[in-house]
């Protein structure tokens, strides 16, 4: 992120949506996963890919302690 602002712009905008609750590019499963965990208080995961930028996910925690960003290759 320090070496392209525009990675980083889409990295902050990603993580705008993902607290917003727009879980970007998840499938069904994975989204109604989501909003079971909002309300049970379990695991957020969230995909987006933007043009020209290398897919990213994002996962909060379960007691919302930490939220990452990485690649899904780290996972």
């Amino acid at each position: 992120m320090k070496k392209d602002e525009r990675f980083a712009a889409f990295v902050h905008n990603s993580l705008a949506r993902h607290a917003r609750g727009d879980w970007g590019e998840v499938c069904k499963e994975d989204r109604e996963e989501n909003e079971v965990s909002l309300r049970k208080g379990f695991r957020l995961l969230s995909a987006y890919k933007g043009k020209g930028h290398p897919k990213i996910w994002i996962i909060t925690e379960r007691d919302g302690s930490a939220t990452t960003v990485l690649f899904p290759s780290e996972y």
